[in-house]
């Protein structure tokens, strides 16, 4: 059976580089960090964190509505209603069962799960309030949506850490392309910035410390004075529709989903390998139809991690030879979104290909020499074409996964 093209007509995005999709736009032409110096209560030190500035319960104003929403089902239902809306949707409900929502997340309403931990083991309370059960599932962003918007089909969540939005976008393209949907909402959340999660991660000794000049900078993937990673929050969402049907109502069309790859490392629960890498590479090239020279720009995983961004550059370059296109990681401005950052980073890449701009690898400074790759330096690059490019996406556990977007269907 021929495949059917996916078409992404709709953007949404909570972000620490923008709410908006003009705003994400705006960052990335300016390099603009979302990066700031953050307490997350009771920890006593600041660690810096991609921080989306503001509150959202004005946003809610129905009765009872924020009796059952933490602030990462808020940020999920504002940013997947943005990508509906920019689509010219809203209800789902003529779809049936041809309507689906994927989503990412890896943690749940975090706030909502420190509240009930601190009330039972401080307070010495032995029952959680009410809406607890409702607001810490990781499912719950997804339910929010599908019932605001009526979706009647699929509605699954991915939990595949820092890859789960990135798989949940790959396999709601691939059920279109195969036949079984018509439109799918592909995205996801995170709101981590809570004790609970950061102090998790300094357990691992993973977290970047503060720069003591400029807490903006502290985030610098593949640089040779990386420290480790910064905690972000966020939502982004792609509206997926089947090209066809998508160019027929003359729905705005920011490009195609041509490729997907996703594999498993089957190495280690916390060190990713190249061999699981590269194979999901190669998967969304060849799902695309492409060859590594056809590549204008990739968005890669870069963690700015010892030893996760040296493997991840020798991964590419095992893909697309010593020279390589031009490569940046925009984490470096906005974080590490954990369930989201894929998603994130995906929408950011669509932007790119329609601006023909070059994201920057913010505060790079001298490259380390173990990640010797194409970058694009510490600001933005425009360019004067820009055909196909990747997002790429590694996680916990070895689920790595890989998004070709291009200007053009591949059918």
């Amino acid at each position: 059976m021929k495949k059917r093209d996916v078409a992404i007509t709709g953007l949404g995005v909570i972000s620490p580089v923008g709410q908006s999709v003009p705003e994400a736009i705006e960052s990335l032409r300016g390099g603009v960090s979302g990066i700031r110096l953050h307490h997350a209560s009771p920890i006593a030190r600041g660690l810096p964190a991609g921080i989306v500035e503001g509150t959202f319960d004005h946003l809610f104003p129905e009765k009872n509505e924020l009796y059952y929403l933490d602030r990462c089902q808020q940020m999920a239902i504002l940013a997947a209603r943005q990508a509906i809306h920019q689509a010219g949707f809203d209800d789902f409900s003529e779809y049936g069962q041809r309507a689906g929502l994927y989503y990412g997340n890896v943690n749940g309403g975090t706030a909502s799960g420190q509240d009930w931990f601190t009330r039972l083991l401080v307070e010495r309370h032995d029952v959680a309030r009410a809406p607890t059960a409702l607001r810490i599932m990781g499912n719950a962003g997804a339910a929010q949506i599908s019932i605001r918007h009526k979706i009647g089909g699929p509605v699954i969540s991915n939990h595949s850490a820092c890859a789960s939005s990135g798989v949940s976008i790959g396999e709601a393209a691939r059920a279109i392309a195969d036949g079984y949907l018509d439109v799918a909402v592909a995205g996801g959340a995170e709101a981590p910035l809570t004790a609970v999660v950061m102090g998790s991660f300094l357990g691992l000794r993973a977290l970047a410390p503060v720069d003591p000049v400029d807490p903006t900078t502290s985030c610098r993937p593949f640089s040779k004075s990386r420290s480790g990673l910064v905690m972000g929050e966020g939502s982004a969402f792609l509206m997926l529709e089947e090209g066809e049907s998508a160019r027929r109502r003359g729905a705005r069309i920011f490009g195609y989903l041509t490729g997907y790859g996703i594999s498993s490392d089957a190495h280690s629960i916390g060190m990713p390998a190249s061999p699981g890498q590269i194979a999901a590479l190669r998967a969304a090239l060849a799902d695309a139809g492409l060859v590594p020279d056809q590549i204008g720009y990739i968005n890669a995983h870069a963690t700015a991690t010892r030893g996760g961004d040296e493997i991840e550059a020798d991964s590419i370059k095992a893909v697309f030879g010593e020279q390589t296109p031009p490569v940046s990681s925009t984490k470096s401005v906005h974080g590490h979104l954990l369930g989201a950052t894929s998603a994130l980073e995906c929408l950011l890449t669509v932007l790119a290909l329609n601006e023909r701009l070059l994201p920057a690898s913010a505060h790079l400074g001298e490259p380390d020499e173990d990640c010797r790759l194409n970058h694009v330096g510490e600001r933005p690059r425009q360019v004067d074409d820009l055909q196909h490019v990747l997002s790429f996406s590694c996680g916990f556990g070895g689920t790595n996964a890989a998004l070709v977007i291009s200007t053009q269907p591949k059918h």
